[in-house]
């Protein structure tokens, strides 16, 4: 171990807080540069949480089009608790059935979806549950397509622009899925004829999700021709790219100004926030 002032060689069972050669304190000698390094990583790292902020916002709340995005990505999920198609199955003392949709899943998950294979074999109840398990194959499909819409929208932060390309095209795709599923669930209406046993009964949740996914479309479009722009502050992006420089060793912290960077308005406010702590010093 060397001194950090003199450079005098100190055995490592040395415990004495001052150096032998100079007398000078060891520990303390270096505290505040030690400290003044921390608060250069601090305004360099608290500059980087500030755009991912900024992004936050611009992204979600910046401005109407991101706002009325949230509401229909929201909507847009609840739709799919309502049903393409449902099948409804009445014998003596047993009436059951389940519903193409997210409500009707959670409802049987454990009921008649088990029972799916035995239905198919039964000759009463085989054509009334095909068209059932045709608009739960659409209402699949519908399902991966908005939790992949939803992954995308919740890290779209991340990349703005990109992220909202591929939610616009997910969108044509979610609604192309849920026309073609709801015009399914309309024809076996058609050709699947009800028996006193079993009932195919069409729902309305595919056309529901596909005007849903059709204004998502154009929302999404549209911030596209807008622009998402997160507003930053002044020097925040040069002190993200000189925190690279100085996590790849590129740059040292001891050979940085303190501040950084600081702006006029930046210059301002810590003077008054100066001001008032000599002033609540001086009041105690």
């Amino acid at each position: 171990m060397k001194c950090p002032k003199c450079g005098g060689e100190i055995a490592f069972y040395d415990l004495r807080p001052n150096c032998k050669h100079c007398g000078v304190n060891i520990f303390y000698y270096s505290q505040d540069a030690l400290l003044a390094e921390d608060a250069k990583r601090t305004e360099l790292e608290a500059a980087v949480a500030r755009m991912v902020i900024a992004r936050i916002k611009a992204t979600f709340i910046g401005g109407g089009l991101q706002i009325a995005r949230l509401v229909f990505v929201l909507i847009t999920a609840a739709a799919l608790l309502l049903p393409i198609g449902s099948l409804k199955i009445t014998v003596p003392f047993y009436e059951g059935g389940f519903g193409a949709g997210l409500l009707g899943v959670i409802q049987e998950i454990t009921g008649m979806f088990l029972k799916i294979p035995q239905l198919l074999s039964g000759a009463l109840v085989a054509p009334q549950t095909n068209a059932a398990v045709v608009c739960a194959a659409f209402f699949l499909i519908l399902v991966v397509i908005a939790v992949v819409l939803l992954v995308f929208y919740i890290l779209s932060f991340t990349n703005p622009d990109k992220h909202t390309k591929v939610m616009r095209n997910l969108s044509v795709a979610g609604m192309a899925v849920a026309l073609v599923g709801q015009a399914a669930a309309l024809v076996l209406n058609l050709v699947v004829a009800d028996t006193p046993v079993a009932q195919f009964v069409p729902g309305f949740g595919g056309a529901t999700a596909a005007a849903l996914f059709l204004v998502l479309f154009f929302l999404n479009r549209a911030l596209l021709k807008k622009g998402i722009m997160p507003v930053y502050r002044e020097y925040d992006p040069r002190r993200k790219e000189l925190l690279k420089q100085v996590r790849a060793g590129e740059v040292k912290l001891a050979d940085l100004t303190l501040p950084v960077f600081e702006s006029e308005e930046e210059h301002a406010e810590r003077l008054r926030v100066l001001e008032e702590a000599l002033k609540a010093e001086g009041e105690e």
